[in-house]
C-alpha cells in the first residue's frame, strides 16, 4: 500500500488531537471573548471537531483498508487529550472562575485518570467490538460540555460538594465500570435490534431543540438509560 495513503488515517487522528490541545488552550481562557463566543464554547466546539475527526480516522481505516497497530494506540492517546483532559480543564476553570479557593476542582482531574484508564481497558479487551463495557470517553466529554452549560446557564452557581463531587465520581466511575452499553454502529436501519439506537438519536434531537447545549447532559443519561433497558431485555 502507498505509504502517503496508509498514513491519512493517522493524519486524521493527529488533527484530533490538535483540535482537543486548542480546547484545552480555550478551557484556560473559558470567560474571556474569543472571535465573537468565549472560551467555554470554544473549547465545545473543538472538542466536537475532535470527535468529528476520531468518527473520520475510523471510517478512513475501512475504507482505505489501512488499519495499523500504531493507529489503534494513536487514536486511544488522542481521545485521552481531546475527550478527557479537555472537558476536565472546562470543569476545572469553571468551578475556580465560580469560587478559586473551591477544593472540588481538583476533583476534575479524576475525569481524564478514569478515561486513560477506559481506553486502555478497551484496547486489550477483544469483548468490545459492536458494544462497549464502560461508558465510551467521548460520551464522557459529551456530558461534560452539557454539564458545564447548564450550569452557566443556572441562576447560582452548582458548586455544592454533595451535588458535584459525586457527579464527578460517578461519571468517572461509569467509564471504568462493567456496565454494557451499545454502539451506535448500524448493521441494518430497521427498527428490530435497533430500537433502543432510533430511540437515542430522536431523544437527542429533541434535547438540543428544548434545551440547546445543555441538553448534551441529559442526551448521555438518556443512553445510559437506554442501555440499562437493553441489558434488561
Amino acid at each position: 500500500m502507498n505509504i502517503i495513503v496508509k498514513n491519512i488515517p493517522n493524519s486524521i487522528t493527529c488533527m484530533n488531537i490538535a483540535a482537543g490541545c486548542v480546547a484545552v488552550i480555550c478551557a484556560f481562557r473559558a470567560g474571556d471573548p474569543l472571535w465573537g463566543l468565549d472560551g467555554y464554547s470554544w473549547a465545545s466546539i473543538f472538542i466536537g471537531i475532535a470527535a468529528v475527526m476520531d468518527f473520520m480516522d475510523g471510517f478512513a481505516a475501512r475504507l482505505l483498508g489501512a488499519y495499523s497497530d500504531l493507529g489503534k494506540e494513536l487514536d486511544s492517546l488522542c481521545d485521552g487529550v481531546s475527550f478527557g483532559v479537555a472537558p476536565a480543564m472546562m470543569l476545572f476553570n469553571y468551578i475556580q472562575e465560580c469560587a478559586p479557593e473551591n477544593w472540588m476542582a481538583w476533583f476534575s482531574l479524576l475525569i481524564p485518570v478514569a478515561g486513560v484508564l477506559r481506553l486502555a481497558k478497551f484496547n486489550i479487551d477483544t469483548r468490545q467490538t459492536t458494544s462497549f463495557i464502560g461508558l465510551p470517553i467521548p460520551a464522557n466529554a459529551i456530558f461534560w460540555i452539557g454539564f458545564v452549560a447548564l450550569c452557566r446557564n443556572s441562576a447560582e452557581p452548582m458548586l455544592n460538594w454533595y451535588l458535584l463531587l459525586p457527579i464527578i465520581l460517578f461519571e468517572s466511575w461509569l467509564m471504568v465500570s462493567p456496565l454494557k452499553l451499545f454502539s451506535l454502529k448500524f448493521k441494518s436501519f430497521g427498527w428490530k435490534g435497533n430500537q433502543f439506537r432510533w430511540l437515542l438519536i430522536a431523544t437527542t434531537v429533541l434535547l438540543l431543540v428544548f434545551m440547546q447545549v445543555p441538553g448534551l447532559m441529559w442526551v448521555i443519561v438518556a443512553y445510559i438509560f437506554y442501555g440499562l433497558l437493553q441489558n434488561k431485555d
